[in-house]
């Protein structure tokens, strides 16, 4: 069948198969495709927005965000505890001997707190769940910005949390990602928490983000960093040589765990 002779739920059905495919389709390259105008397809992408079926951006669409991780921060550690802890393990390689790291809110960053070297070392962070597992580490100088604590993301990203940030400038910079796409970036699903990623990331040194494999491809509301921006990923073992590849020429380093 000629694609300009598609009909209406035969166009959804391939936008949506180029969405989960790359995760985001361009209205402009979409009317070419398709031999419709940009009126259609845009026309086409409120509906399926609509429906749930996409999320709507300038100039076309990306895939609907993954649900997030429901539960307290330590509870979402304890799912997927091996492979977080694996990646924990390869993330504490990049942290450099006497300096100083931020681990903001989320159960990847819990575990590297886990996995810190027994080494002298400056940790901030905005989440007391972290501060609490370093409060015995005799060889750690802790800092932890206050605020208001958000529960549903562990940690205070508030005003008061935004000011305390401007006197620091960490060597490294885990965030703690909802989501890692090549074409979205690095997203967070609440606007104050991206807001206090970019700002943080703005003011670190290096930037790293340990993704599981259900973060890979993963889209949330808000952007926090592009993937050129991103210093380090840090994946599982398993990731595939043309997803690695794909990150790698996009501008970031990427570190696997071991298996």
């Amino acid at each position: 069948m000629k694609r300009e002779s598609l009909l209406l739920p035969e166009r959804h059905a391939l936008i949506l198969q180029q969405l989960n495919q790359d995760g985001r389709v361009l209205a402009a390259l979409l009317a070419r495709e398709l031999n419709v105008t940009e009126d259609t397809i845009r026309r086409d992408l409120r509906d399926m927005a609509a429906a749930g079926l996409c999320q709507k951006v300038y100039g076309g669409a990306v895939r609907m965000p993954s649900a997030p991780e429901s539960g307290t921060l330590v509870q979402r550690m304890e799912r997927q505890q091996d492979d977080k802890s694996r990646l924990a393990a390869a993330a504490a390689t990049l942290i450099p001997l006497g300096g100083t790291i931020f681990l903001d809110a989320g159960s990847s960053n819990l575990a590297i707190a886990e996995a810190l070297p027994q080494v002298p070392l400056t940790v901030l962070t905005n989440a007391p769940s972290i501060a609490a597992r370093l409060l015995d580490k005799p060889h750690i100088d802790l800092v932890m910005i206050g605020g208001r604590i958000k529960q549903s993301l562990g940690g205070s990203v508030g005003a008061t949390a935004l000011r305390e940030l401007e006197l620091m400038h960490p060597d490294l910079y885990f965030i703690g990602a909802c989501g890692v796409d090549l074409h979205a970036g690095v997203t967070a699903i609440d606007f104050e928490e991206a807001e206090f990623k970019r700002r943080l990331s703005a003011q670190s040194k290096a930037t790293a983000v340990v993704a599981t494999a259900s973060k890979i491809g993963a889209v949330a509301s808000y952007r926090v960093l592009a993937i050129p921006q991103l210093t380090h990923l840090i994946v599982e073992a398993g990731t595939t040589e043309d997803v690695a590849k794909a990150y790698a020429l996009a501008g970031t380093r990427l570190l696997r765990a071991e298996a």
